[in-house]
């Protein structure tokens, strides 16, 4: 088995445990997280290839962190993530991307990102559900944070904190690659409980 193969197997599962721990159809579910019921049999069946926007509506949906639906089960008290060692999960057109870098255990996970934007280069990200809250910190180059069609400039050394209820943009500023940390904090939900 492949290891793409092997990633879409626990996503698979980790989806269809969510889902019936939240206790939803697939209708419903495909209803709530704007997903086609075509496409939610396909995933549970380890088929398909979801893009991020999907992964992020499925986990705010399930009320579960983004990794709860990637990874396997934990393999010890201690895990350390090497930055190339995880598949970015969203690319931009000039060479920017997200990586998932871990999640934290318990009933309010937090998600620990790693972001590398080019100058100019965006990602616009949906309102997440009510209670995330985000928080960015840089740490070289610059941003523009859009929050709300409101820009707030945020440079190497400085942090940022929102609620991402809102609609927010992450955008590349100046004339150098970007590279920040960003949180998602995530507050106990139907399928965490």
């Amino acid at each position: 088995m492949t290891e793409t193969e092997a990633a879409l197997r626990t996503l698979a599962h980790n989806v269809r445990t969510a889902r019936t721990r939240a206790g939803l159809s697939l209708d419903e579910l495909g209803r709530r997280a704007k997903v086609s019921k075509g496409a939610l049999v396909g995933l549970e069946k380890a088929q398909g290839n979801p893009n991020f926007a999907t992964l992020v509506r499925l986990a705010d949906t399930l009320g579960v962190s983004v990794s709860a639906l990637l990874e396997g089960p934990a393999e010890g008290r201690v895990r350390v993530v090497s930055a190339d060692a995880v598949m970015p999960l969203w690319t931009g057109a000039e060479g920017g991307e997200a990586r998932l870098m871990l999640t934290t255990s318990g009933p309010a996970p937090v998600e620990v990102w790693r972001w590398k934007l080019r100058p100019g280069e965006e990602y616009p990200s949906h309102p997440h559900q009510s209670g995330v809250v985000e928080t960015v910190s840089v740490t070289s180059g610059r941003m523009t944070l859009v929050v709300d069609g409101v820009e707030h400039p945020v440079e190497a050394g400085q942090t940022a904190t929102f609620d991402g209820d809102a609609p927010h943009t992450y955008r590349g500023a100046g004339t150098e690659t970007c590279h920040l940390i960003m949180t998602v904090h995530i507050p106990p939900g139907p399928a965490s409980a």
